[in-house]
């Protein structure tokens, strides 16, 4: 397949777009990871301030709900990772592709 030069700097424009989007979400999915860890060491440092047994009511759900912050973190993570490797190789195909109609500089 051949592509022009200007074609090329789209598409590679077009998927330096799409990297930077994945990488936003890479950053809101660190947050998100972090989030249940800043909550659960708040707990910890305060916990001499109430009996656990006492509030177990709410204790449960705002685990569970850390649970969840962190399994989402976790597949946004691992959803970006995947999708920045992806369009990493397709700059890397382009250029190689470039480089064998010689127009590379």
């Amino acid at each position: 397949m051949s592509i022009s030069r200007k074609e090329a700097q789209e598409n590679i424009s077009i998927l330096l777009a799409e990297k930077r989007t994945s990488l936003a979400v890479l950053r809101t999915a660190i947050a998100l990871f972090t989030l249940p860890l800043s909550i659960l060491t708040v707990l910890a440092a305060t916990s001499k301030f109430y009996n656990p047994f006492e509030i177990i009511l709410l204790i449960i759900p705002l685990i569970i709900f850390c649970i969840i912050l962190i399994l989402f973190g976790t597949y946004l993570i691992s959803r970006s990772m995947k999708r920045i490797k992806k369009i990493d190789k397709k700059v890397e195909q382009i250029k190689r592709d470039l480089k064998l109609l010689n127009f590379d500089s």
